[in-house]
C-alpha cells in the first residue's frame, strides 16, 4: 500500500492523493507491482528495495547516486496473550532529491502520529529535518516502552512477593528477552545516527545539528534506561530463582526427616509383628513407649541438627 502526505503553511501533514514534489512516500507491506512502481518512479535502486522489505536487515546508513537508504529498527509490541513483550522491525527511510519514502512491513503508531497530523510543526519538503524527527520519534517510542516495561516488571515482582510461580518467572524471562531486543536496537541505531552527523551521507544544516544532538541524547538516554533495567531484571530473576531453589531443599530436608521419624516406629513394630520368641518387652504397651521414646530422641537430634 503506497499513500502520499504533505504538509500545509501550518506545520500539520494531511494525506494527499497523488504524488507531488516534496511530498512524504509511505510503503506499507508493499506488493511486487508497488515495489516496481517504487524503482522505476523514484528510480530506486533495487538493492535498496531488497534491503528494505527484509525483515532480518540490521540498522544501517548506504549511499548510491543521488540516493541514500538509512535503516533504523522500531520497536513494536508483540501480541502475547496479556502479557507486555516488545520486539524491533526494521523501517527503511530513502531520501531522493525530491522526496522522502519510508518502506515498513509492519504498522507503527511512531509514522502513524505523523500521518495523522498528531506531530506538529513537521515539514515534509525540508527533508533531512523530516527524517531526523522521524529519527526523534522512534528515540522517544523506545522510552516509552522502556517505562512501560519497568512498570509492568515491578507488578510481576510483586506477584513473586506473593506466590513464587513457573508462570511470574517466565513472565520476568519474557521481559528480559524484550529488553535485549530493545537494547541491541537502540544501539545499533546509534552507530547510525552517529554515522549521520558526520555528514559525509546527508548535507546537514545548521538548524540540523541541534535537533540531531538531541537525538543522540535521547538515544543514549534510552541505551542507558535498557541497560539498568536489564541489569535489575537479570539480578531479580537469578534472586527468585535461589529462593525457589532454596524452598525445595526445604521441603526435601523436611520430607526426609519426617520419613526417618515414621520409619523408627514402623521398624519395631515390624520385628514385633513377626512370630518370633524371646524378643524383649513382648507386651504390646511396652512396645509403643518404647518407640515412642525412640521417635521423640530422633526428632530432638533432628531438631538440634537444623533437619526440621
Amino acid at each position: 500500500m503506497i499513500r502520499f502526505y504533505k504538509s500545509n503553511i501550518h506545520g500539520k501533514i494531511q494525506p494527499i492523493d497523488d504524488w507531488e514534489q516534496g511530498c512524504w512516500v509511505r510503503c506499507i507491506r508493499p506488493n511486487e507491482s508497488e515495489l516496481e512502481q517504487l524503482i522505476n518512479d523514484y528510480h530506486i535502486e533495487p538493492e535498496f528495495i531488497r534491503s528494505a522489505i527484509d525483515e532480518e536487515e540490521s540498522s544501517h546508513i548506504d549511499t548510491e547516486d543521488d540516493n541514500t537508504l538509512i535503516i533504523l529498527d522500531i520497536p513494536i509490541q508483540v501480541d502475547a496473550e496479556g502479557d507486555l513483550e516488545f520486539s524491533t522491525v526494521p523501517l527503511s527511510i530513502i531520501l531522493t532529491p525530491k522526496n522522502v519514502i519510508t518502506i515498513c512491513m509492519n504498522e507503527n503508531m511512531i509514522l502513524d502520529n505523523f500521518a495523522n497530523g498528531t506531530v506538529k510543526n513537521v515539514y515534509t519538503h525540508y527533508r533531512v529535518q523530516f527524517i531526523l524527527k522521524i529519527m526523534f520519534s522512534i528515540a522517544t517510542r523506545y522510552i516509552m516502552n522502556l517505562r512501560q516495561i519497568d512498570r509492568y516488571s515491578a507488578q510481576v515482582e510483586k506477584s513473586l512477593e506473593k506466590s513464587l510461580k513457573n508462570s511470574e518467572l517466565m513472565k520476568l524471562l519474557d521481559i528480559k528477552k524484550s529488553l535485549v531486543y530493545l537494547s541491541s536496537s537502540l544501539k545499533a541505531n546509534e552507530r547510525t545516527i552517529e554515522r549521520i552527523r558526520l555528514g559525509r551521507s546527508i548535507k546537514l544544516y545548521e538548524e540540523d545539528h541541534d535537533l540531531l544532538e538531541d537525538l543522540l541524547i535521547e538515544i543514549k538516554q534510552g541505551i542507558d534506561m535498557s541497560s539498568n533495567s536489564l541489569s535489575i531484571i537479570s539480578s531479580t530473576t537469578d534472586a527468585y530463582t535461589g529462593i525457589v531453589s532454596n524452598n525445595l531443599n526445604i521441603v526435601m530436608k523436611v520430607l526426609t526427616s519426617v520419613t526417618l521419624i515414621i520409619a523408627i516406629p514402623t521398624l519395631i513394630s515390624g520385628i514385633y509383628g513377626m512370630n518370633v520368641e524371646g524378643l524383649p518387652l513382648p507386651h504390646f504397651w511396652f512396645v509403643m513407649a518404647f518407640s515412642a521414646v525412640v521417635t521423640a530422641v530422633t526428632f530432638i537430634l533432628l531438631r538440634k541438627k537444623n533437619m526440621l
